[in-house]
């Protein structure tokens, strides 16, 4: 997991490639952020809804703002299951902020990085004028994701609509099995890949069995996620970031409810299998949880940062996607990394702190074992192996293992925690990376302002 590739003088190799200018070249600041507290998903619908959410962490942020909301360009959310009310979700959430009727509210959707879409999508308006003040972010409310009709019940229902006379109603009564209510869970449906017809947990046993990772490398891996998470909390690392929320029984939820402070190797061992009961090594206490959450970034460029006063608190200095077959889609942060790396000339040890989202242990694992494996980078960037990130530097906070991984939210949730973690170390650079669904993968390269 440790293992790193280096030059005959010790040193960790730089991953040579194309080094043009920047994805990013004109100044795009990171003016402000805020998230929820992740709330994890209990077999029921939760107290709140993603625009519930999205609309409660926005509000704080905006208030706090020299700004009127109104005054945005635009609000971008990434959302992956909006509610069927909600379609465009980001409209909805821009009204209920106050931006007013002509501030323009949209969504995007890249599974587990609409997140960071939106942050992209918002960059890409910056940077060709078209808007100066932008609020993205995402969002998912996975507790509220629905139950569906199983197509048996759809076809029934129909022809019982089609039938004409009251026998034709009779006819179809007949026809009628109590097995067709059986409903079909939606968000298991959304997890599953429709090329490869696997769900995500089975793409993270595909990397198990690829890298040679054993249960017991994925549940120490979850134990140390759980125990920065505690440690990240009682040291108050989270809380400049989180705005609590108030249900309607005035019940607070004040932090992240995902973490267990009892998580240990003889508990998780005691997990079964989910993905592949008979072979598998992957459970649900070395996987992200379903859960509920929102965050947001405010956006601005140089003109806009001008006109506002605004401080600025960072700088997103580069952006990448990449694609790779679906059932290794784990691996998707390895992809989006390297070209950043080679266009800034970076090695792993040249950035100050890493976010990698943890989609589950086995993920995180292989990606590590992936950028120390000269025959994996060879093959599919052309170049010798630049090292893992030191494990010292990477998710320094925990990660989705123990916070949990609200799908829509999470891409934006490790850019902002990345800029919250180099402020409190004092500056610098780091990288924040996610894996989707699909087999693809995001990365963003972002530094302190001062």
């Amino acid at each position: 997991m440790n293992a790193t590739a280096r030059h005959s003088d010790g040193k960790r190799s730089r991953p040579a490639g194309k080094k043009e200018g920047s994805a990013v070249p004109k100044p795009i600041y990171i003016v402000d952020y805020a998230r929820t507290p992740f709330l994890k998903a209990k077999n029921a619908p939760g107290p709140f809804t993603a625009s519930d959410l999205a609309t409660a962490a926005g509000s704080a942020l905006l208030m706090r703002q020299p700004f009127a909301p109104d005054q945005l360009d635009e609000v971008i959310l990434g959302c992956a299951s909006p509610s069927a009310d909600e379609v465009n979700i980001g409209r909805v959430v821009a009204l209920r902020l106050g931006c007013g009727n002509k501030v323009p509210g949209w969504t995007v959707m890249r599974n587990c990085a609409s997140g960071m879409q939106a942050i992209d999508s918002a960059i890409a308006n910056l940077q060709c004028g078209r808007s100066q003040l932008v609020l993205a972010g995402g969002v998912d409310a996975l507790s509220h994701a629905p139950l569906l009709f199983s197509e048996k019940m759809v076809r029934w229902l129909a022809g019982w609509y089609a039938a004409r006379s009251t026998g034709d109603r009779l006819a179809m009564l007949k026809t009628f099995r109590l097995g067709h209510l059986a409903p079909v869970i939606g968000i298991m449906k959304g997890l599953t890949d429709p090329i490869v017809g696997q769900l995500m947990g089975q793409t993270a046993e595909n990397l198990a069995w690829k890298f040679g990772i054993t249960r017991e490398d994925m549940d120490a891996f979850a134990v140390e996620s759980h125990r920065r998470v505690c440690a990240g909390q009682d040291a108050g690392h989270y809380a400049d970031e989180i705005v609590p929320l108030i249900d309607r029984d005035g019940q607070v939820y004040a932090a992240d409810d995902g973490v267990r402070r009892d998580s240990s190797m003889a508990n998780l061992a005691r997990l079964k299998p989910f993905f592949d009961r008979k072979y598998g090594r992957v459970t649900p206490g070395n996987s992200s949880q379903i859960t509920d959450g929102a965050a947001w970034l405010v956006l601005a460029s140089q003109e806009a940062v001008e006109r506002h006063g605004l401080q600025p608190l960072g700088r997103i200095v580069d952006s990448q996607w990449a694609g790779l077959a679906p059932d290794q889609m784990g691996l998707g942060p390895v992809h989006a990394t390297m070209p950043i790396l080679q266009r800034h000339d970076l090695a792993p040890d040249d950035l100050d702190a890493w976010e990698l989202n943890e989609a589950f242990a086995a993920q995180v694992i292989a990606c590590l074992r992936a950028f120390a494996d000269d025959g994996y980078c060879r093959t599919h960037f052309g170049v010798d192996a630049p090292g893992a990130p030191d494990a010292a530097r990477l998710n320094v906070d925990g990660g989705a293992v123990a916070l949990g991984h609200p799908v829509g939210a999470s891409g934006a949730r490790i850019v902002l925690h990345l800029l919250e973690v180099l402020r409190r170390k004092g500056g610098g650079r780091g990288l924040a990376s996610i894996c989707i669904g699909g087999g693809q993968g995001g990365a963003m390269l972002v530094e302190t302002v001062r």
